[in-house]
């Protein structure tokens, strides 16, 4: 990816602050040229970081969006009144360099719970962060917010409209604590794109739902789990439905592809577990069946070990607290029947299915019955590396 790659009148910048490790970008900054549409999806945690609190109060009040100031190494939680004075202070420090007003700059944050933002870091970073802008790529932002991340997860993709050509890019963090519940995930939606308001937020909620809001790699829903999305109207209108439609089918594709980026690099995560239920009563059936088996340590564990027990599996569904008829199960794992109609298939497949198990993805489909409910869920393995990231993740 290329600067160019940016949607057309955004620019960004990265600087190196050593807010956890010296010697690498921990700060990063978008700024668009024009006044931004803005959606903003946060945590349902009930501890709210103190830039989620400011990111929510911002988009309440409505007012000009035109940037995204994003840190890692500490997540500004649970601080308190401190907490939610020192991110306005950094809003401040950037506001007075790039002519704005504090309140246009939407504050991401990531990294340990609890410790103060380190201000006079903030201070001696700002400048060059500033002096940065217009030189740094997709990237490079995205891996000034990583934290155990294994590799940067962005994405771009350019589409013709009625009017004419526009551009999406997505640049997200993420590797452990990962069960968005939109309602420490962090990832940034940049468009081109003129779109009015309520329909940006309307598709936003919609596709989020689609992606993020489907896959889990440890069941932990974050302090600081926020998407947001900012659309500058710099290129085209979007005129039509058609070009609705188009645009929003679009926003879930890229959306879904760094979704997958996310399970694929779960902390100590081998393999992505594509569990699909059909056949259920209704879609809230299926996704409750679904959920069950993506956050089910005993399914996650002998996925990684490559163990075709798909009794494990049955047991997560039985518990789930969707409603069906147990006769009416069936279960293929990596395509193989393995439980029809509540009765497990006799046959000699566990050799096949061994090598089948090896594969990075790894499918599991699921029929409660002969219902109209249906749901899509992505959920990583659950490996020794996993224990070792998180037992020393403060070190």
């Amino acid at each position: 990816m290329t600067i160019n790659d940016l949607p057309r009148g955004f620019k960004s910048g990265t600087a190196a602050a050593a807010f956890k490790k010296a010697g690498r970008d921990d700060l990063g900054l978008i700024v668009s040229e024009f006044p931004c549409v803005v959606s903003g999806l946060f945590t349902q945690n009930r501890f709210q970081a103190a830039p989620v609190q400011i990111c929510r109060e911002i988009l309440r009040n409505s007012g000009p969006v035109r940037a995204v100031l994003a840190n890692s190494g500490q997540a500004n939680a649970c601080t308190g009144e401190q907490g939610l004075e020192n991110c306005r202070a950094t809003q401040r420090m950037v506001a007075e360099r790039i002519n704005l007003v504090p309140e246009e700059i939407l504050p991401l944050s990531t990294g340990v719970i609890g410790p103060q933002l380190p201000m006079d870091r903030w201070r001696a970073a700002v400048p060059k962060l500033v002096e940065s802008l217009g030189s740094r790529d997709a990237e490079a932002f995205t891996r000034a917010f990583m934290t155990t991340d294994a590799f940067p997860k962005f994405a771009a993709r350019g589409l013709d409209l009625s009017a004419g050509h526009t551009r999406l890019t997505v640049m997200a963090k993420g590797a452990g604590m990962i069960c968005p519940n939109m309602a420490t995930m962090l990832c940034v939606v940049l468009t081109d794109a003129m779109v009015e308001q309520n329909s940006w937020r309307s598709m936003f909620k919609r596709a989020a739902d689609k992606t993020f809001n489907r896959v889990s790699v440890d069941g932990d829903t974050s302090t600081n789990d926020t998407i947001l999305g900012l659309a500058n109207g710099a290129s085209v209108p979007i005129k039509t439905e058609a070009d609705l439609t188009l645009f929003e089918e679009s926003l879930t594709e890229i959306l879904g592809s760094v979704a997958y980026m996310l399970v694929k690099d779960g902390e100590g995560a081998a393999k992505v577990i594509h569990i699909t239920v059909r056949g259920a009563c209704s879609d809230a059936d299926a996704a409750l069946a679904a959920r069950s088996v993506g956050h089910s340590q005993l399914v996650k564990t002998a996925i990684y070990g490559g163990d075709a027990n798909w009794g494990r599996i049955v047991t997560a569904i039985g518990y789930s607290g969707a409603d069906f008829e147990p006769a009416e199960v069936c279960l293929s794992l990596c395509g193989i029947e393995r439980f029809v109609k509540g009765r497990p298939v006799d046959d000699d497949q566990e050799e096949i299915l061994s090598d089948l198990l090896k594969a990075r993805d790894i499918h599991v489909d699921i029929s409660l019955g002969s219902g109209p409910g249906s749901y899509v869920f992505l959920a990583s393995d659950l490996g020794h590396e996993y224990v070792s990231l998180n037992a020393d993740y403060r070190s």
